[in-house]
């Protein structure tokens, strides 16, 4: 697991000015990768770092030779179009070039003069999918939201016997994954009611979220070979805020028996900026099961996971109907959690994907899983809010939402925060739902 070093330290200070404002998601401690090029250009893509309002384009810094050895390495790694060759090289090769820039961006640093030519506005650019993903795989690691949907889908038998025992979770569709921006039609599949002798082909007229984080995997594992757990956070590139778009009354009818398929491909939006497991180290904490559940089977225990395994991410969801968007109101907040009520750690994710010999690859993806907290109020899907449509939610302009509405968008946001460290942020994950195609 990552340590403390100097690039944590609270007190560091950057010459890019807007990194040193308070509540900045991007400060010097920070230092998150995407993918991007100015807005209106052919340019290519390429790889930056995000410090204050500006992304310093690695590409550019590259080519002026301002590093050596193994940060010079791994940057020109990160000079290409995505972030998998960089991913690949592995920890120690993601530390240094970390470190480096760290240096170069600091407060007095004699890099200063080359490194400004590097910066471009982020208000100037727009992103791409900052990797190329190979396979993304959806977890369930919230065992407040299996219960609380499993109780609609199954009031018997909400949380199956499995749950408590093994990190469940599917394999999903890459190439419907996008960048925060995304728009995405209102999907169609088969819907049957509860009441019909026969399901119908309809546009879904229960359109969810689900809060995730994304979670980027840097070198990979060969065939064959597991990732024992004490090595599993060593293949984590860093985290991405994602949005799991869901068809409720799509799942309701496909899910048995094996998962979502049609509602669940469609779309899945995911922030631009990938936030580094180095960056992330300060905002540790233990990792907790209740006594009485069963404990973890030791593949999936050490004493370090349960020391410090979990990460205090606090999560937002914000939502904008058309009519809050004309009226120029900003989104309102219908859901605040943190990542700390997972049921499994980041760690156990890759232990348990990796038991079986699969080969994890740079740039493969997992989802989280909705990330519900305890309370009604922490839930990270509109089907928990409302239970199952019953309680519809009220807006601060009086608009009422069960499920999403053409037109609606909705932003996931993400920060670490603690006495006695830098805040840290993950930007804004915006997608918009429009209207079925006829």
């Amino acid at each position: 697991m990552t340590t403390l070093n100097e690039t944590h330290d609270p007190h560091l200070r950057s010459w890019v000015e807007t990194a040193n404002v308070a509540g900045c998601d991007f400060p010097i401690q920070n230092l998150p990768f995407a993918v991007f090029r100015r807005q209106g250009s052919d340019e290519a893509y390429r790889c930056g770092v995000a410090i204050g309002d500006q992304v310093v384009d690695l590409a550019a810094l590259a080519q002026r030779s301002l590093f050596s050895g193994l940060a010079q390495a791994a940057l020109q790694a990160a000079a290409q179009d995505k972030l998998n060759a960089l991913m690949a090289l592995g920890e120690p090769a993601w530390a240094a070039l970390r470190l480096a820039l760290s240096r170069a961006l600091r407060t007095g640093a004699p890099a200063q003069a080359s490194l400004v030519e590097c910066l471009v506005p982020a208000s100037d650019v727009v992103f791409d999918v900052p990797a190329r993903i190979g396979d993304y795989t959806d977890f369930y690691t919230s065992v407040h939201h299996a219960t609380n949907v499993g109780k609609l889908f199954r009031p018997d038998n909400p949380l199956l016997p499995n749950y408590k025992w093994v990190p469940i979770g599917y394999h999903g569709r890459a190439s419907s994954i996008g960048v925060s921006g995304q728009t995405f039609t209102r999907p169609k599949g088969q819907i049957k009611a509860p009441d019909a002798e026969v399901p119908v082909l309809a546009a879904s007229k229960r359109v969810d979220i689900e809060l995730e984080l994304g979670i980027f995997i840097g070198s990979g594992n060969a065939s064959g070979d597991a990732i024992d757990i004490t090595q599993a956070e060593q293949h984590v590139f860093g985290i991405c805020l994602l949005n799991d778009w869901s068809a409720r009354d799509i799942q309701a009818w496909e899910y048995q028996p094996l998962g979502p398929f049609l509602a669940k491909n469609f779309a899945t939006t995911i922030s631009p900026w990938v936030v580094t497991m180095e960056a992330l180290a300060p905002y540790r904490v233990p990792f907790v099961r209740p006594s009485d559940d069963p404990q973890p089977l030791p593949y999936l225990d050490t004493a370090a996971n349960r020391q410090e395994g979990a990460f205090d991410i606090q999560l937002q969801v914000g939502l904008q109907t058309p009519r809050m968007r004309q009226a120029g109101e900003a989104d309102a907040s219908i859901c605040r959690t943190s990542y700390s009520h997972a049921y499994w750690t980041i760690a156990q994710l890759v232990a348990h994907h990796t038991v079986n010999g699969c080969n994890l690859q740079p740039g493969d993806l997992f989802g989280s899983g909705t990330l519900s907290g305890p309370t009604p109020d922490q839930a990270g899907a509109l089907i928990e809010l409302t239970t199952g449509g019953k309680h519809p939610l009220t807006l601060p302009n009086g608009e009422r939402r069960v499920f999403l509405e053409d037109g609606d968008a909705v932003v996931l946001r993400g920060w670490c925060e603690k006495p006695g460290a830098a805040r840290i942020g993950f930007g804004a994950c915006w997608g918009t739902v429009l209207p079925a195609k006829p």
